[in-house]
């Protein structure tokens, strides 16, 4: 049973908000449980991203926290960020989680970058540019906590410079919270696909596929 690692709230909702999980829901939950880093292909209306962020949810439901960033969520595109903030709200309402959402972006107004320095959202969305500028300037303490990172549309930039920029902000991640934060990345269906999954990881770490 896909969901039978779920807590009960999280089951409770998703059995009424679907019918099922979805092929790359049943088989990514498993591999992202373990903690090991994840890549998911599949096509658009696959359920790929509720399936990289149900998980991270659940333990937030589990072990609610104060004042720390633990999921990071990184898209290429501004216009997705906002896009994910609004599909997380349902899930979230649902669950009836405590949960503090944030977005970076370049568009971000300073007030709300000081806020979130001060109170660090639970989850943040953001560029790979906005995270790489929050890693070099004071902004960086909030990521001590960090747990795991989704980078969504991982194909769009595995093979561009800017996906090079990214892999070392990946790293510096990382580096900031102390521990080999948990990678999850989302991708349409491309191959190879072990090449993305190299690329979403480094040389040095193995990345599970569920394609």
């Amino acid at each position: 049973m896909p969901l039978s690692a779920f807590t009960p709230q999280v089951r409770e909702w998703f059995g009424r908000a679907f019918a099922e999980p979805t092929a790359a829901q049943a088989q990514a939950w498993p591999a992202i449980a373990t903690g090991e880093h994840t890549l998911i292909s599949a096509p658009t209306g696959s359920g790929k991203t509720l399936a990289a962020f149900l998980w991270a949810l659940d333990r937030l439901v589990e072990e609610p926290s104060s004042d720390r960033t633990r999921l990071v969520y990184v898209s290429p595109l501004k216009a997705l960020s906002y896009d994910v903030e609004k599909n997380l709200r349902a899930p979230l309402r649902g669950i009836g989680a405590d949960v503090k959402v944030a977005i970076r972006t370049g568009d971000t107004p300073q007030k709300e970058r000081r806020d979130m320095t001060r109170h660090p959202p639970d989850i943040l969305i953001t560029t790979p540019e906005s995270l790489y500028l929050m890693l070099t300037s004071q902004a960086r303490e909030i990521f001590e906590h960090a747990e795991q990172v989704i980078v969504d549309e991982i194909h769009a930039v595995a093979q561009t410079k800017r996906g090079a920029h990214l892999a070392i902000t990946l790293e510096r991640l990382a580096e900031q919270a102390g521990r080999d934060v948990q990678r999850i990345g989302l991708s349409a269906t491309q191959n190879p696909l072990e090449e993305v999954g190299r690329f979403l990881v480094g040389p040095k770490r193995t990345c599970t596929i569920v394609d």
